[in-house]
């Protein structure tokens, strides 16, 4: 093994890991912590939402390496969503919005309520209108 995801939305644990497995990677696995865990030293980032919202995530992940401006992992469309259990599909509605097929989420996944559903129809839409689709 080369590598771990780290997904707790901790970052202690990025530390725990590395003191405990100092020859792993340990790859920042929630949205919320990728500015933390990147100040910290991770060398990667695993996010679902660069499959709905590549710019915007490309534009969050350059934070890590100054290039992204007023843009940072954990940017507000992010938040609500990360590290729920909602947010696959949270990311396939967002996938939809924006015309990329994502599918069905799959049981034991449910679907978002009407309200969840507005609420990322919402985000997804601001992040369109900010060109960063």
């Amino acid at each position: 093994m080369v590598s771990v995801k780290e997904f707790s939305g901790d970052v202690r644990r990025y530390y725990q890991i590395t003191e405990l497995a100092p020859e792993l990677d340990v790859l920042c696995g929630t949205d919320d912590v990728a500015l933390e865990l990147a100040i910290a030293g991770s060398p990667g980032w695993i996010s679902g939402y660069p499959n709905a919202l590549p710019q915007a995530s490309a534009a969050a992940a350059g934070a890590r390496s100054g290039t992204a401006g007023a843009r940072s992992p954990g940017h507000p469309w992010m938040r609500p969503w990360d590290s729920r259990t909602e947010f696959v599909q949270a990311i396939k509605l967002s996938m939809e919005i924006v015309g990329r097929y994502g599918g069905p989420s799959r049981p034991p996944r449910l679907p978002l309520t009407d309200e969840q559903a507005a609420q990322v129809r919402k985000d997804t839409e601001r992040v369109v209108a900010e060109g960063l689709a």
